[in-house]
């Protein structure tokens, strides 16, 4: 016996088809036409469109950061992603300063153990020693076939180019991706110092620190010099006109580059939200900044043209008013996989947020909440706006991911043998996005009042309902890591 979605449309990666889909276990055993219900449970799929689970490759569960952590963890993070559709994350294991590439596997290891939807890793390399780089193909050997480098944040987790050249060569060699934050971040470093020398605190200021032209001047580098040793390049986080056009520039040339958007910077701007009076600015300060609405034109062209290929999210979520609890005492005596723990024992608590950049912004912690916004907000503004088609759709946040990072058929499809992680998507209901009915762990939302329209019903993941209307029936635990073996995908 297994489960018949019947008379729905279809959406898959370029095709939108009228027909059933028959689950059978965790796999999808038969996609289209008319397929016989004896012997199954039946779906009534009239009006939906059928398809498969969202695929987010950029989000932040449980990360350290100086004095605090992102909120939301891979139970917190996972049920709300699968209740806006994403079934699968990929997630980074940051190298700890001084530290190992196995360390950093370890802890998130751990961390994962709670999660409630599928997921894999990156690996961040912070500090590209020698030893470091002898570690990738262990990394390789454990499912991992991307590495993330970071050209920002400097006296941090920044690399120079000469770390960053090594990267990509000790990647292409073993056939994985470098995934680069592209930002200058010598010239941040000092725009930084001398707004905040003027006495320019605010949260807008952010922006002024990190403007665009420092963003396409990293892009282009880090395209030159994939094109220089032939690794696969994935940029994250696109935000603006001089980034797409490095993209556009180096793919012409033939260079194995590409690049990824997150749904915040097709909607948010400097001057309607991190100008916002009243440290309320502070909700958007992430980086790279938000940019204008001329760049959102500039970042729909492109990912209806295809010079870039994915939308994520890059979800990083913080208390904007946080530091409820004894926080620092917690965390000078466990381990910051066990934070979550505390958190469930002491209701009240919140880890510090966006409060600490008060009176400095460069102290803020950096990050947007997003992870079960992003199909409804691209969907409205996407699909129902006239900008991308629906096909469009979920090559952007399903097949395109699974196929770059190496888990298409598996995931980002619906064909036979491939996990049956589905999403009956209505295009026809109506809902008010808002911190006060949203699932994820923080206390604001970037899109707070906006009315769209399309959504889930139903949530499967490998064949099990999840979310079913307003209630959550997935599991602690029940999430299933992706080790990746299939080489990088460049479209």
């Amino acid at each position: 016996m297994g489960t018949l979605f019947r008379g729905g449309i279809l959406l898959g990666s370029g095709q939108a088809l009228q027909g059933d889909l028959l689950v059978e276990g965790e796999r999808v055993a038969a996609a289209g036409g008319s397929i016989a219900s004896a012997g199954h449970d039946v779906v009534d799929c009239s009006g939906l469109y059928v398809m498969p689970g969202g695929v987010d490759v950029h989000t932040h569960l449980d990360m350290p950061l100086t004095g605090t952590a992102s909120n939301d963890d891979f139970e917190t993070g996972g049920r709300a992603a699968a209740f806006g559709g994403t079934t699968t994350v990929l997630d980074f294991a940051v190298q700890p300063r001084g530290g190992t590439l196995a360390e950093a596997l370890a802890l998130w290891q751990r961390k994962a153990a709670r999660a409630v939807i599928d997921y894999g890793f990156h690996m961040t390399i912070t500090d590209a020693r020698d030893d470091v780089l002898a570690e990738i193909p262990a990394v390789r050997a454990a499912g991992i076939t991307s590495l993330k480098v970071l050209m920002a944040y400097k006296g941090r987790i920044m690399v120079d180019d000469t770390a960053l050249f090594k990267t990509l060569r000790a990647a292409r060699q073993h056939d994985m991706l470098v995934m680069v934050h592209c930002e200058n971040g010598d010239v941040e470093h000092l725009l930084r110092h001398e707004l905040l020398a003027a006495g320019k605190t605010e949260p807008v200021y952010h922006a002024a620190s990190r403007p665009p032209e420092i963003e396409g001047e990293a892009t282009n580098r880090a395209a030159m010099m994939a094109g220089l040793t032939g690794c696969p390049l994935y940029v994250v986080h696109v935000t603006c006109a001089p980034a797409v056009e490095a993209l556009r520039r180096a793919r012409a040339l033939g260079y194995p580059v590409m690049g990824e958007s997150c749904v915040q910077y097709f909607h948010l701007t400097v001057d309607d939200h991190l100008a916002q009076p009243d440290f309320q600015g502070a909700k958007y300060v992430c980086s790279p900044p938000v940019r204008t609405r001329r760049d959102h034109d500039v970042l729909w062209d492109a990912v209806a043209d295809g010079a870039l290929q994915v939308v994520s999210t890059d979800h990083c979520p913080f208390w904007l008013a946080g530091g409820v609890g004894p926080w620092r005492e917690w965390a000078a005596a466990h381990d910051d996989h066990q934070w979550p723990e505390y958190e469930a024992q002491d209701p009240t608590y919140r880890r510090p947020g966006k409060e600490l950049g008060r009176g400095d912004f460069s102290l803020m912690p950096n990050g947007l909440p997003g992870i079960e916004d992003r199909l409804l907000v691209m969907w409205h503004s996407g699909v129902n706006g006239g900008r991308i088609t629906p096909e469009r759709f979920v090559e952007l946040h399903s097949a395109n991911p699974a196929r770059i990072f190496g888990l298409y058929p598996r995931k980002g499809a619906l064909q036979p043998g491939s996990d049956a992680d589905i999403v009956l998507w209505d295009p026809h209901q109506t809902r008010t996005i808002s911190a006060a009915s949203h699932h994820m762990r923080v206390d604001y939302n970037c899109y707070e009042g906006m009315t769209v329209q399309g959504g889930p019903v139903q949530v499967y993941l490998r064949g099990r309902k999840v979310v079913d209307g307003d209630r959550w029936l997935g599991e602690r635990g029940a999430g299933r890591y992706l080790a990746r073996t299939a080489s990088p995908v460049v479209l």
